[in-house]
């Protein structure tokens, strides 16, 4: 099954364009990666590319890709697309493909995307991958792709809009706690005892909403949130052509 993300992004295209294309830009939205770098390579070839992801302080997993992008369709549109492959044995990915497609639509852009690739570390690899990598890596494009929009759209840095998002959470979770320990303390005491019949019913129901809220409440505006993006396609979707030309990295 292939991860697939799209939002429509109120900006210019070459804007949007050059905050994708640019690796140096590039990183700075993108969760998934911390580094992106462009490799040597002849003119008139397809761009290579270097990327990699901290995962603790001490450990980078890095892999390599080839990519080409067609700036100007008969359509309108523009496409860019990419095979990817990591020799690290840490890495849950081996090899995938994928594309993105920018679509003007109106007062912006459609900016969607569709990979897939091929898991290793055999059947307990698959099953991690099903169950807990890719939702996170589902998870981690669309939050990516907001922060993207928050930065083009309203002028928030990635870095700010990091910041945003963790506090919100931090926020969101001490709400859950403090609410949450007030509930399991009215229950096992008297804590409500001294109020009114009325009032001992009100103070669990307002924790209550008060936990509802904090959980599923939207987030705010400048904060990214993965939720506003599409996870699944419209209609019917096929990789672009661009894709079969690319020899694996």
């Amino acid at each position: 099954m292939g991860l697939y993300v799209e939002e429509h992004i109120r900006v210019a295209l070459d804007d949007l364009w050059e905050r994708t294309q640019d690796p140096a830009q590039h990183r700075r939205w993108d969760l998934r990666f911390t580094e992106i770098d462009h490799l040597p390579c002849a003119e008139g070839e397809p761009r290579r590319f270097r990327y990699a992801t901290r995962v603790l302080p001490f450990l980078t997993v890095s892999a390599t890709g080839v990519s080409a992008g067609e700036k100007t369709r008969p359509d309108g549109t523009r496409t860019s697309a990419l095979r990817f492959s990591s020799p690290h044995p840490l890495s849950l990915i081996a090899e995938g493909s994928g594309y993105w497609r920018y679509v003007p639509d109106g007062d912006g852009v459609r900016f969607l995307t569709g990979y897939d690739y091929r898991p290793r570390w055999g059947a307990f690899g698959s099953l991690a991958d099903r169950l807990v990598f890719r939702p996170l890596m589902g998870w981690a494009t669309a939050w990516s792709f907001d922060r993207l929009r928050l930065w083009l759209e309203r002028g928030v840095a990635p870095e700010r809009a990091l910041v945003n998002w963790l506090v919100e959470l931090a926020a969101r979770a001490l709400i859950v706690t403090a609410a949450g320990t007030g509930l399991a303390l009215g229950s096992s005491s008297d804590l409500f005892g001294p109020f009114t019949s009325a009032t001992a019913f009100l103070c669990p129901l307002l924790l209550v909403v008060a936990i509802s809220l904090a959980l599923f409440k939207a987030p705010l505006p400048r904060t990214p949130a993965a939720r506003r993006c599409l996870r699944t396609p419209p209609t019917r979707v096929s990789a672009p052509r661009l894709l079969t030309t690319l020899e694996r990295p």
